[in-house]
């Protein structure tokens, strides 16, 4: 784990930034395959984000891997392009040289299309999303964001739309899953992060979480990591229903000396409670939908091997990624920066085993609902454990830095796609 943080070309490249209009999506094979009626498998898509693969595995059982995709076919392409344009260039250094650690971001995000076909894959260092075809590797369409990064998605309930957040234009575009074309967008504070939609599908959730890649993270200069907020907005029309500043929620409740950077989030299964970690913070809050208010807060162990010095953690993490069974009575935290994850009991917010795992990124729900899967970005591995025991089931080894791991489908049989 680095011990400080490269910053001087971000501060660059900040100074330097524009407004740009996002292009339509870019056709660079052949469209996506028609919808397909063969059977599909669920499984779980692990992006190795320094790889620039994504590992394939079951999404129950022993999580065996059952192939992988490269995710940058076109790396020499999108290379040349970067390389000559200097403000392209910059941006690209500076997220190989703060958010990347040093390394190249590949891949953040990945769900698959309804039928099975197809991946569709957000890439920070390319600033862009692509579909592509489980069977050949090619790429279907791909959509270049708004500014010079990509970052976290969501997929409707349908499967239909994918929601990618541009970083650093401060906006989230919404695409069609099949074709590429933007739906529409909608402004949001800085830096959006994480998206959810609802149940329903009727609305987005943005998190906005500022700027976590400069050195100022002294408590008394929180002030300075910009406009962080929630936005929510109709998904329909992307029009703006709601705007949760929850600073002013934190304040309210003697925690002034928390950060308002909300990071991943997860919903109750009635969507009346939001589970969300910020910036910092070794825990995680319930923040009551109805109330517009924080009704709980769970501190979780630190780990004493974990530095005291906030400019060592990596993006401003403590921990980061929280997730929730399905029948709402268990969350599962992975706490990033103290090198463990722990499942919490929702009702009690009573923590079991801390499972040691190297520096977790994410933690998932199984695909029968019995075990939370995390990455382990530091060992490069995903690590299943068991909702009931709290327990360590298995660890499966995958790619270099494994972040994202979703759920989703391919057709079955599939083992990877086709040579050349």
């Amino acid at each position: 784990m680095p011990t400080r943080r490269t910053r001087s070309l971000c501060v660059l490249a900040a100074a330097l930034a524009l407004t740009v209009t996002a292009p339509a999506a870019v056709a660079t094979a052949a469209g996506p395959a028609p919808g397909s009626s063969a059977a599909l498998n669920e499984v779980m898509f692990v992006g190795n984000n320094w790889d620039g693969t994504a590992d394939v595995i079951e999404s129950t059982g022993d999580f065996a891997r059952i192939g992988r995709i490269d995710v940058v076919p076109d790396k020499d392409e999108r290379m040349a392009e970067i390389n000559a344009d200097p403000i392209h260039w910059i941006y690209f250094m500076a997220i190989r040289n703060s958010v990347g650690e040093g390394h190249d971001q590949f891949v953040d995000d990945m769900y698959s299309t309804p039928d099975g076909t197809s991946v569709v894959v957000s890439r920070p260092s390319f600033a862009d999303v692509v579909s592509l075809d489980l069977a050949t590797g090619r790429i279907n369409w791909r959509f270049p964001v708004s500014g010079y990064r990509s970052d976290h998605m969501a997929v409707s309930p349908d499967g239909r739309r994918v929601a990618v957040s541009a970083s650093t234009s401060n906006r989230v575009h919404v695409l069609d899953i099949g074709t590429g074309e933007e739906l529409g967008s909608f402004a949001t504070g800085d830096k959006p992060h994480e998206n959810v939609f609802s149940s329903d599908g009727k609305y987005i959730w943005n998190m906005a979480i500022g700027d976590v890649n400069t050195a100022l993270d002294a408590t008394w200069l929180d002030w300075t990591k910009g406009d962080r907020r929630i936005t929510v907005v109709d998904a329909t029309t992307f029009e703006q229903v709601k705007v949760i500043d929850m600073r002013e929620r934190l304040d309210a409740v003697g925690l002034k000396d928390h950060s308002d950077a909300v990071r991943p989030a997860a919903f109750s299964p009635d969507e009346s409670k939001l589970y969300f970690q910020v910036s910092f913070f070794n825990g995680f809050f319930e923040y009551d939908v109805a109330t517009d208010r924080i009704t709980r807060t769970k501190t979780l162990p630190k780990n004493p091997a974990t530095s005291d010095d906030r400019t060592t953690w990596v993006n401003d993490s403590r921990h980061h990624g929280i997730t929730m069974k399905p029948d709402g009575t268990k969350l599962c935290v992975a706490g990033t920066m103290d090198d463990y994850a722990t499942v919490v009991d929702r009702a009690t917010l009573q923590e079991g085993p801390l499972v040691s795992v190297s520096k977790p990124y994410w933690a998932t729900v199984s695909g029968d609902g019995k075990s939370c899967v995390v990455s382990e970005s530091g060992a490069d591995q995903v690590t299943a454990i068991d909702f009931r025991t709290g327990e360590k089931t298995v660890s499966v080894p995958v790619g270099d830095h494994p972040q994202r791991v979703r759920l989703g489908h391919v057709v079955a049989g599939w083992t990877g796609p086709s040579a050349g």
